[in-house]
């Protein structure tokens, strides 16, 4: 540098040692006189855009370029004329990284209102990352770089930020109904988005070349709603089980009912609302050591009909004292050990409809009321 403060430029590169410059000018401080045969080097992830007397007049991709008149047409023809091809050229360069930026972050600052289908208003809470890449030079750095010697990643990160939540809040409330649905949709909000940001980006000349949403979370309130509902699927689940055990050892009970007549089935399908409810209100309650389903020994309630493991009825017939299995009326030996059985009890006489029952019987086989 002389005592003009001039530059003079022969060599003309440059490296961006942090990873996060997306512009950079040379020289530095100002504009250089750039002499007419300086070598201009551009790497493959740059391009390089040529000022003079404040305006851009070409922009160049990768190679090494010798700044004379037939490399660089435009810059040669309207620098170089006036001194006849051997005065230097007052100029300045802008580089521009041409790489992807990755794993820039986005969020909101503070939760964003949303009207759920199901649970009204409510605020969201949404952060990801998005991925960004210079893709017309001259126009990023005539719209946002301006004068500036170095423009980063830092410069314009919360920017973009703020433009993705502000468009991430009108995409939500036009495609998504409630947040139930939210579990699966991530791709397709994302993807559906980075077109909605598409025009946003490319008028600073930037290509958003990926968009990831990592949590969309409501609060805490919302989020005890949502695993309350699952929970509650569990339990749905649950009982149409303990329905369907229910159900099979009332089939087996009447295919084993012999002689008894359609008075026990008829019975047996006043019992079973009653059963159902006995056994799901018992579920987890007053459950004692004691009282064990002779079939899978598994712990029952005092009022259970049917055992909730296996679903064996239970004390609607006289039960062998070997094996504890249901004998059917009348029977003589048990049909699953083959023990004699001993002398049956009396039979049970309904005071409704004076019905005798089978000893044991809680539910009149013929009217259905308890005994």
């Amino acid at each position: 540098m002389g005592k003009n403060n001039t530059v003079f430029l022969e060599v003309i590169e440059w490296f961006d040692e942090s990873g996060r410059e997306i512009a950079h000018r040379v020289p530095e401080s100002g504009s250089g006189e750039i002499k007419y045969g300086a070598q201009l080097i551009v790497r493959e992830s740059q391009s390089a855009v040529f000022f003079y007397q404040g305006k851009a007049y070409d922009a160049v991709g990768a190679g090494r370029y010798t700044l004379t008149t037939l490399n660089i047409p435009i810059i040669t023809k309207i620098l170089s004329l006036p001194w006849g091809f051997t005065s230097p050229l007052r100029a300045e360069v802008y580089f521009a990284n041409m790489k992807v930026f990755p794993n820039l972050t986005w969020g909101t600052r503070d939760p964003v209102a949303f009207k759920d289908s199901r649970l009204g208003l409510i605020r969201l809470r949404a952060f990801g990352v998005f991925n960004m890449q210079v893709v017309q030079p001259t126009l990023f750095v005539n719209t946002i770089v301006g004068t500036k010697n170095t423009y980063t990643v830092s410069d314009i990160e919360e920017y973009l930020s703020s433009v993705i939540v502000s468009r991430f809040n009108d995409y939500l409330g036009d495609k998504l109904d409630t947040v139930f649905d939210l579990p699966g949709q991530y791709d397709a909000i994302s993807e559906g988005l980075k077109k909605v940001l598409a025009d946003d980006f490319s008028r600073f000349g930037l290509m958003l070349s990926g968009l990831y949403i990592n949590s969309i979370t409501p609060p805490l309130e919302v989020q005890k709603a949502i695993d309350d509902k699952s929970r509650l699927a569990i339990f749905d689940d649950v009982n149409k089980l303990l329905q369907m055990k229910a159900a099979m050892a009332i089939e087996t009970a009447s295919q084993n009912q012999g002689g008894a007549g359609p008075g026990l089935g008829m019975g047996l399908g006043f019992m079973m609302p009653s059963m159902f409810a006995e056994s799901l209100k018992g579920t987890g309650t007053n459950i004692r050591d004691a009282l064990r389903c002779p079939d899978c020994q598994n712990p029952i309630t005092e009022e259970a009909r049917f055992c909730p493991s296996c679903g064996h009825q239970l004390l609607i017939y006289q039960q062998c004292v070997k094996c504890g299995k249901n004998l059917p009326p009348h029977a003589k030996f048990c049909p699953s050990c083959g023990q004699r059985t001993s002398e049956r009890p009396l039979p049970v006489k309904c005071t409704h409809c004076g019905t005798e029952n089978l000893a044991g019987s809680v539910y009149c086989n013929q009217c259905g009321e308890k005994i």
